[in-house]
C-alpha cells in the first residue's frame, strides 16, 4: 500500500483531540470518582458504556487507552484478566491494592511505568494539584471485562447504576430498565476475592520501572548518535538486541514496551516493523519522515505505524517516545536496506 500524509494523519490521535467518556464504568457517579475521564485510543477497550468513543478500531493485538483525572479523583478498585500497563504522562498518582485498598500502595510520577499483575484488585488516585493523564496499554484485542470490588457495586446501586452480566450499564436515574433477557452482574464473593490475591511487595517491585532507572541499550537496532532505546517490558527476548525485562511479568502481555530517547537534532535510522507499532510522545516532539513527507507528533500524541512502512524519527528538541510493539517476542525494527 502507498501511504500518503492524509492516510497517515488518520493514524495519529492528537492529545487535544481526545474524546473523553465520563460515564464509562459502574463507578462513574461514586463520590470521588465522578470527575474522571476515560479514553479508548486504540479499541475496543473495556468501557461498560455505549458512549465510549473509539479513535482507532483497527486490531493491534493490544489496546491503548487513557485516564485523565483532577487531584483527589479516584479510580475504584478493580481487577483485570489481561495485562494493564500504566505510563505516567503527567501528575503524581497513588496505586492502591486489595479489594478495599487495604493491601498496600505505590506512588508513581511522570515517566514511571507500572504493569499491574492480572487477577488482583487495584485502583488509583491523582495526588497533586491540577489534572493528570495516564496512558494505558491493555493486553489482547479483547482485553476482557473489569471485575469490580464489592463496595463499588454498593455505591453504584445507591447512585442508580446497575451492571449487567453482558457488561452493559443500565442507568435507572435516566429511566433505563433492565431487559427481561438480561441478568444483573453480582459482586465477587469471598471465594473469588480469595483468588484475587495481591502479590508481595517484593514481587510488585518487579512490575515497575522508575523513569530515572531507564537505561539505553547500545545494541538496539535504532541506536544512533543522540538516540537510545530503553527496554521496559519484555516477557522474552526479541529480534532487535533486547533480552527479557526489566519487567518480564509472570502473566502474558502480548506486547513489548520501550522508551526511545532522541536528543535535539538527532535522527533514528530508517526502519520498518512487521508487527504493530504504536508511538506515544511522552515529552518533546518528533517528526515522522518517510517518502510520504513529514508528520509531526507533539507531546501527548499517539500514532500507530503501518506495518512494513519505512520511516524515521527526527527531533528538533530533546524528546522521549514510548514505543509498544505487538507480540511477546516481536522481530522488532528492521533498518532499511
Amino acid at each position: 500500500m502507498t501511504w500518503t500524509l492524509d492516510t497517515l494523519r488518520q493514524r495519529r490521535v492528537r492529545y487535544d483531540d481526545l474524546v473523553p467518556c465520563r460515564n464509562a464504568f459502574i463507578d462513574t457517579r461514586s463520590p470521588g470518582s465522578d470527575r474522571k475521564e476515560n479514553f479508548t485510543i486504540i479499541g475496543p477497550g473495556v468501557a461498560e458504556s455505549a458512549d465510549q468513543h473509539v479513535h482507532i478500531s483497527e486490531p493491534h493485538g493490544f489496546n491503548v487507552g487513557g485516564a485523565r483525572q483532577p487531584d483527589g479523583c479516584l479510580n475504584s478498585q478493580h481487577s483485570h484478566e489481561g495485562a494493564e500497563v500504566f505510563v505516567v504522562h503527567t501528575g503524581r498518582w497513588r496505586l492502591f491494592f486489595g479489594p478495599e485498598r487495604e493491601e498496600g500502595t505505590l506512588d508513581i510520577a511522570p515517566g514511571d511505568v507500572v504493569s499491574v499483575p492480572t487477577q488482583m484488585f487495584r485502583g488509583f488516585e491523582k495526588l497533586d494539584a491540577g489534572t493528570g493523564f495516564l496512558w494505558v496499554v491493555l493486553g489482547g484485542d479483547d482485553p476482557g471485562r473489569v471485575r469490580w470490588a464489592p463496595s463499588v457495586f454498593d455505591l453504584a446501586e445507591h447512585h442508580g447504576l446497575v451492571l449487567l452480566k453482558s457488561g452493559r450499564l443500565v442507568d435507572r436515574i435516566a429511566g433505563e430498565t433492565i431487559p427481561e433477557d438480561e441478568e444483573i452482574e453480582t459482586a465477587p464473593d469471598g471465594e473469588e476475592i480469595a483468588r484475587l490475591v495481591t502479590p508481595s511487595p517484593e514481587r510488585l517491585a518487579e512490575c515497575m520501572v522508575r523513569h530515572e532507572a531507564l537505561r539505553g541499550n547500545a545494541d538496539a537496532v535504532l541506536a544512533a548518535p543522540g538516540v537510545e532505546e530503553c527496554g521496559v517490558i519484555a516477557p522474552a527476548a526479541s529480534g532487535d538486541g533486547f533480552g527479557p525485562g526489566p519487567i518480564s511479568g509472570w502473566w502474558p502481555h502480548g506486547f513489548q514496551l520501550r522508551v526511545l530517547r532522541i536528543a535535539e537534532g538527532a535522527v533514528t535510522p530508517d526502519y520498518h516493523c512487521d508487527e504493530p507499532e504504536v508511538l506515544f510522545v511522552q515529552s518533546g516532539g518528533v517528526r515522522l519522515v518517510s517518502e510520504a513527507g513529514e508528520l509531526a507528533l507533539g507531546t501527548g500524541d499517539t500514532f500507530t505505524s503501518p506495518q512494513g512502512w519505512t520511516h524515521r524519527l527526527e527531533a528538533d528538541a530533546d524528546a522521549e517516545v514510548v514505543v509498544v510493539r505487538g507480540g511477546d517476542a516481536p522481530t522488532g525494527p528492521r533498518r532499511a536496506a
